[in-house]
């Protein structure tokens, strides 16, 4: 074959072979040389590929124009049944937290390696969120915006870390958190407080102190009572320690409550634990429902400036030392006090301080004081104690277990600040749960006494532990202020929320 016949060959082999597909044209040339057989076989090995390349493409087509129309969509308990088993994990939820809830490509939101973000994708567009209650396991729940998971909480402690690493960068943070807080209370625009005179009922007499029931008028016509322990023989320059309640059963009238408070007070301490707002006396100018109240949060915080103020006027008291304590709310408020007052000179958290959570009562967190600084938690506020005292006392089980390896560290970084790490400490129980018994007593009572300088030595029984026998355990109805039927409730108590709304506005 000439040269010219052969270029008339190539170029029409050439055209055969022009293909379409799509528009596109697909050219297929050969090396020249030898064309007979590696032609035909040239010609069969792309005309299969073709068909096979056409096939597949037909297939994919196919199959994703269907799986398209559902958006590879699976039920939410499907979809969580999968993280399971790829994450080789539990996890707890009530059946009707998932009736009826479907996701669109439910299993691309499972993401490799990271539990934590598979669950985030898969439950935050049904408002779910996930905490962990063990090391393998995990509970389903409504979001609640006062829990948050662990991981999440060491991030955010991370981040608090990045924004100071010195006093001054520390202290101008605690100064913004601060001023936000008691502006986010609304403290600063309550009315006037009353000058009513403090009622006070008859004093009883113990080995070692003695009890009397106050009540103070702490805005028009609202009223905060306590018991107030005292040492005896009274001296003068007793240092005050407030306790303000949390949600334990009985409240402040609950046995624990009332040996704890003797015991500091035959230690040489003048002591009050008070009702919670819309608890105990309280209820009988408040329904029960509206210590569920975010106005519950201010009340509170104010009753424990105004105990603090009444006590620090005292001819008895020495205002420069005074300590408080308490636990669950009444840690979230040990915190919180601390933070904003600093009178408060030693303070005593007790299974409360968490980083993932900030108590589940709007008397904790129904004001909006953890969004100060741009988002703030319980441990960055136990942190603004420092310099001052505090010991923090966890458990292994509620949301303080994580304390010695996530919050304490964060905590103590921040005293080192001041040269002071001495001066925070970690008593943790992991075998021991939500609770403010003997054993965090015994904590608390040589930290007071170092600090305060009160009198630990006398009460030491044979195994250096403080003795708290001898304490007088008196009814609910000896403790109250106002009689059994709170029939000596001043005239002007007003009641119901209507009215506590028209004070605070």
């Amino acid at each position: 074959m000439g040269t010219e016949s052969r270029e008339a060959f190539d170029s029409s082999e050439r055209k055969e072979r022009q293909l379409t597909v799509d528009s596109r044209p697909w050219t297929v040339d050969f090396p020249s040389g030898n064309r007979d057989g590696c032609e035909r076989k040239g010609h069969l090995f792309f005309t299969l590929s073709l068909m096979t390349t056409l096939f597949l493409f037909s297939g994919i087509t196919t199959l994703s124009a269907q799986d398209a129309d559902q958006n590879y969509r699976a039920s939410l308990e499907e979809t969580l049944d999968r993280i399971e088993t790829t994450f080789n994990v539990t996890l707890q939820y009530d059946q009707k937290l998932l009736e009826n809830k479907e996701l669109e490509y439910a299993f691309w939101r499972v993401r490799p390696g990271n539990l934590e973000n598979s669950l985030t994708a898969v439950l935050s567009p049904f408002d779910l969120t996930y905490y962990q209650e063990g090391a393998k396991t995990y509970s389903i729940k409504p979001f609640q915006y006062h829990k948050k998971s662990i991981s999440t909480a060491r991030e955010e402690l991370a981040y608090f870390e990045s924004l100071y690493d010195n006093r001054i960068a520390w202290e101008d943070r605690k100064s913004q958190l601060r001023q936000c807080m008691i502006k986010a209370l609304g403290i600063v625009e309550l009315p006037k407080k009353p000058s009513s005179e403090p009622i006070i009922t008859k004093k009883r007499k113990f080995k070692g102190y003695t009890v009397e029931n106050v009540a103070l008028e702490v805005l028009p016509g609202i009223y905060t009572t306590g018991s107030v322990y005292k040492p005896r023989p009274l001296k003068k320059h007793h240092p005050i320690i407030i306790m303000p309640n949390g949600h334990f059963g009985e409240g402040r009238y609950r046995e624990s409550e009332q040996i704890r408070a003797a015991t500091l007070a035959k230690m040489g301490a003048v002591v009050v634990g008070y009702d919670l707002f819309a608890w105990g006396e309280s209820q009988l100018q408040f329904a029960s429902e509206d210590h569920q109240l975010s106005a519950a949060h201010t009340i509170q915080t104010w009753n424990g400036i105004m105990w603090i103020d009444y006590l620090s006027a005292l001819e008895e008291t020495d205002p420069e030392r005074v300590g408080i304590t308490g636990g669950s709310g009444g840690g979230s408020q040990t915190m919180l006090l601390t933070a904003i007052d600093d009178r408060i000179k030693v303070a005593v958290p007790t299974v409360m301080v968490s980083s993932h959570f900030s108590g589940g009562c709007p008397c904790e967190s129904g004001k909006p004081i953890h969004l100060c600084g741009g988002g703030t938690n319980n441990a960055e506020i136990a942190a603004m104690a420092a310099p001052r005292p505090m010991l923090i006392i966890s458990d292994g089980g509620d949301w303080t277990h994580t304390v010695p390896e996530l919050e304490y560290p964060f905590i103590q970084r921040t005293y080192g600040f001041y040269g002071a790490k001495n001066k925070v400490a970690n008593a943790h129980f992991p075998k021991e749960g939500h609770d403010y018994n003997y054993s965090k007593r015994q904590a608390m009572y040589p930290f007071m006494a170092m600090h305060l300088g009160l009198q630990m030595d006398k009460l030491k029984n044979a195994e250096g532990k403080v003795d708290e026998s001898g304490v007088a355990i008196e009814t609910e109805q000896t403790l109250k202020v106002f009689g059994a039927k709170g029939e000596d409730l001043p005239e002007n108590a007003i009641k119901g929320k209507d009215a506590l709304f028209n004070i605070l506005e």
